[in-house]
């Protein structure tokens, strides 16, 4: 089990948001206990002077192994929260995603490894799973940009 906190310094990240139908493709978030507490759009930290662009390709394809395409527009959320006592702060650019590899779409389970090797699962969410079993939609605030979601 790994234990993570966020670091004590502001980050920006990008994250893919692959629809199959009304379902988005998201990661399981755990808490400390192992218990999944949330989900999140699979993504990343953009390095050090790559565009959001490359960043989101390159977060996709060393988590899935897949190309991408940006099909809709940019958001920007400011996530600022607490994790087990520790404040985080984030940046975050989102936008809506085509995975190139169309078998993923397939799957209602994608079993991958985060570049540290932590085993990471993702499946497809709809609003109502997400409601139904409590399950919290990070980062905060983007269920209100999720245009597919609306009510």
């Amino acid at each position: 089990m790994t234990v993570w906190r966020p670091p004590q310094q502001i980050r920006v990240k990008v994250i893919g948001l692959a629809w199959r139908e009304n379902r988005l493709l998201a990661a399981e978030v755990e808490d400390d206990n192992g218990r999944i507490k949330g989900v999140r759009p699979l993504g990343g930290s953009i390095e050090f002077g790559e565009t959001r662009e490359r960043a989101l390709h390159r977060e996709i394809r060393e988590e899935l192994g897949t190309e991408i395409r940006i099909v809709g527009p940019w958001h920007l959320l400011e996530n600022i929260f607490e994790h087990h006592g520790a404040l985080g702060h984030e940046f975050i650019f989102a936008a809506d995603i085509e995975l190139a590899d169309k078998t993923l779409y397939e799957c209602d389970e994608i079993r991958y490894c985060e570049l540290d090797e932590t085993a990471a699962t993702a499946r497809w969410f709809g609003r109502d799973m997400l409601r139904d079993t409590a399950l919290e939609l990070y980062p905060t605030g983007l269920e209100t940009v999720l245009s597919r979601w609306r009510d």
